[in-house]
């Protein structure tokens, strides 16, 4: 993988520069603890009864045979644990985002929910004791599809939320006069675009070890993005206050946003533990990692633009439906950012958009890297290629006339900053030779087809004003003029710890090295909200960097008295503080802070919150693709995306976060979907055997281009995020490279060799 970076200012010392990341050593040599490799004394192993109907009263449930057996210590049902309704996200995204589900419930609401747990001296023994619980159903009709869910009369699933099966009223946006911009348009292109069900697959399963103390206080080991919103929830829903919860997160292995929402299995866990007075460990199976877990929300939308004949947009009409299934998780907020979407990337003065959510009687879709816009912005992108070969124009030079720039307003409602996602286009063009690459002459005389595609995105840095988000960081300065950083922000496996401590380093003027990282324990880090939105570097890195700040005030202002001098009389100079006037005199930060010729040593800390608006990063990415019209399958030849998100502050950590995105993007795009029955809601493919992902020797060569053009005030150094957008970019830049290898225009995802073949044939 080639990585390129334009820099927008000289380097910085710290930040800018690819330093060893902390958590390196331990992860290659085996040596990072996971909360799977937690062994407590006395443990127990909690599994899971899960449903083998899609929806049903659950008439009656008999442990006995369970509890009777060698080795089995509890067993738990919707009889004997809490009845307190809650959200499966723990931070909902939407004042209307309701409460819909319970620890175990009456009903089962989709194939493969929890009905019952038992907790046992060995998995083995738990795995038994499940085949001992009879469970009697009353079977009720299903609904699969958002069509058929939203019809007159359909099975209800929930008795909350708006009404009929929406999990949410309907999100509308208006904008201008939407018939005025079609009456001015010169033609007008419509269609329809389906969705799959791709899952985050994270290589870590959800697991959770749970233990109470002689005080009866809560530990829970976990593998989450929001330990806080689990402590949060946890309280709530066992009936104990904060303070007698803790939540611990060390390493994970991945979440991609679907480790926001609880499971099930960490209000289970902790009433098992409570129960038997003894730890208990519960871990999926990766089959369960898809029949509990989360995943992208499948998508029905209906897509309809005007244009002039100059390429101008004049009004823009949708109506996007999300496939929620069984429960609301983050439904509401992924209606409300993906409809919203639509309104941006591309400048259009009228718009009026619908979002709708749905409940189904299908596995529970949640968060996910790309949060609601992946869905709608390949819709919107396949769209203006249609129109440009409608104008007979070239695709990015049409989508490059109509990209937002500086103080074109934003999905949020802000102005964008700087001309970020055009610099994005221009680069990437220049970079792939993209008009000589549009002139080559086909090759026909083989089955391969080779065409190149464009996909812009734009993604924000931060929820708001979905959430009113606050990062907060402590830094605390030793005495030995090293620093530590204090921060509840996880750590999924992407480096963000390693880039906040470049951050403070490079505020305090120190080295690297000379700053550790305190994480992951919520009785000992400052208040996080959780990892996601690609708001780590953004919003904890700003407030680390403010933390910092205060500290070097505090330094200077010990340093002033230890020279006998004005603080605004000093500055820093090559690691040291010294006299304005006289360079020569000064002191290190150790002399300047620890105890010396009677003075003691300074207690030092910093303290950071930051609230932020919103800040959006862009990329324009650049596919070449093969398409063999025999078996019909499509190659990803080479990737060449280009970021723009403000400082980089870590290059190979951000260019790890690109590569994986688009690795992600690919398998979304041309392999991977969570399917299901459509007459019984069994699942079809949960495994790995099953659900296609591509693999490290599936991936393509990768030219990942960097720029700095746009940086954010608001980020630390002028960084923003780029977790989120490399998975934006991918799939419709790889849908417009297959149309221009065969002429074939797909309107869904993924799009799998039997299309292909299905399309050819119906384009002959």
């Amino acid at each position: 993988m080639k990585r390129d970076i334009d820099l927008a200012e000289p380097a910085h010392k710290v930040i800018g520069h690819s330093v060893k990341r902390r958590d390196l050593l331990d992860k290659v040599t085996g040596q990072a603890v996971y909360a799977g490799d937690l062994t407590l004394p006395g443990m127990l192993h909690g599994k899971m009864l899960r449903s083998k109907i899609a929806h049903a009263r659950v008439v009656r449930i008999d442990a006995s045979k369970a509890l009777a057996l060698p080795g089995v210590k509890a067993v738990l049902t919707h009889e004997n644990v809490p009845r307190v309704l809650h959200y499966g996200s723990p931070h909902p995204r939407s004042a209307s985002c309701t409460k819909d589900q319970y620890i175990f419930d009456t009903k089962v609401r989709y194939w493969g929910e929890g009905v019952a747990v038992v907790a046992a001296i060995t998995e083995e023994i738990a795995e038994e004791a499940l085949d001992l619980i009879e469970v009697e159903y009353e079977p009720l009709p299903a609904v699969f599809t958002v069509q058929d869910a939203m019809q007159p009369g359909a099975p209800l699933l929930h008795d909350v939320g708006p009404g009929g099966n929406l999990v949410l009223p309907p999100v509308i946006v208006k904008r201008g006069d939407i018939e005025r911009g079609f009456a001015e348009a010169d033609f007008v292109i419509e269609g329809e675009f389906e969705l799959g069900r791709p899952t985050a697959s994270y290589m870590e399963p959800n697991i959770c070890v749970c233990q109470w103390d002689s005080n009866d206080k809560l530990t829970c080991w976990v593998s989450t993005q929001t330990a806080f919103m689990v402590r949060g929830a946890l309280a709530e829903v066992l009936g104990v206050p904060l303070h007698r919860v803790r939540v611990l997160v060390d390493h994970m292995g991945g979440g991609f946003g679907a480790k926001q929402d609880l499971f099930q299995h960490e209000f289970l866990c902790a009433l098992l533990a409570r129960e038997t007075r003894r730890p208990v460990r519960m871990e999926f199976t990766r089959k369960e990692t898809f029949l509990g877990g989360r995943s992208r929300h499948p998508a029905s939308i209906w897509l309809k633009q005007g244009f002039r004949n100059d390429g101008t947009i004049t009004a823009r009409k949708a109506r996007v439906i999300y496939n929620s299934g069984a429960y609301g998780s983050h439904g509401p907020g992924v209606t409300t950012v993906g409809t919203n979407a639509l309104s941006s990337l591309y400048r259009c003065d009228n718009v009026e958009l619908e979002g709708l959510c749905v409940y189904t009687n299908n596995p529970i879709a949640g968060a996910f890297r790309g949060y609601g816009v992946v869905q709608t912005y390949y819709a919107l992108d396949i769209q203006m290629d249609e129109a440009a070969a409608r104008l007979g124009m070239d695709p990015a030079q049409l989508k490059l006339q109509n990209v937002v720039r500086e103080g074109d307003i934003a999905p949020s409602g802000h102005p964008v900053v700087g001309h970020g996602l055009p610099d994005c286009v221009v680069r990437g063009m220049a970079e792939v030779d993209w008009e000589a690459q549009r002139r080559r002459p086909r090759d026909t005389s083989g089955p391969l087809r080779r065409g190149w595609g464009i996909g812009c995105e734009m993604h924000g840095s931060s929820a708001y004003p979905g959430i009113k988000e606050q990062g907060n960081a402590i830094v605390k300065m030793n005495e030995d003029g090293t620093a530590a950083l204090l921060t509840g922000a996880a750590g999924l496996g992407t480096g963000a710890h390693t880039a906040l401590a470049q951050i403070v380093a490079e505020e305090l003027h120190l080295p690297f090295e000379d700053v550790s990282v305190v994480h992951g324990d919520t009785d000992v880090v400052p208040w996080d909200i959780g990892a996601f939105a690609s708001h780590t570097t953004y919003l904890v890195g700003r407030a680390a960097q403010m933390a910092a700040a205060e500290v070097r005030q505090q330094v200077m202002q010990q340093a002033a008295i230890r020279l006998e001098a004005e603080p605004n009389a000093l500055t820093w100079l090559d690691g040291r503080i010294v006299l304005r006037e006289d360079p020569l005199r000064g002191l290190t930060v150790r002399e300047a802070v620890s105890p010396t010729r009677g003075i003691p040593s300074a207690h030092i800390i910093g303290h950071g919150s930051y609230m932020p608006t919103k800040s959006y990063s862009f990329a324009a990415h650049f596919v070449e693709v093969a398409v063999d019209i025999e078996t019909g399958q499509v190659h990803v030849l080479q990737v060449v995306p280009v970021h723009e998100f403000g400082k980089v502050i870590h290059p190979v950590a951000a260019s790890g976060q690109i590569e994986g995105g688009i690795q992600q993007g690919i398998g979304h795009t041309l392999t991977e979907d969570y399917l299901v029955d459509t007459t019984t809601g069994r699942s079809l493919n949960a495994s790995l055997v099953d659900y296609k992902m591509p693999l490290s020797m599936d991936m393509p060569p990768i030219r990942t281009i960097m720029l700095e053009t746009a940086p954010d005030p608001g980020g630390p150094f002028g960084a923003k995020g780029v977790g989120e957008d490399p998975i934006v970019a991918i799939g419709p830049a790889i849908a417009s490279a297959i149309y221009d290898a065969i002429g074939v225009r797909f309107r869904c995802y993924p799009i799998t060799p039997e299309k292909v073949l299905q399309a050819l044939a119906a384009q002959q």
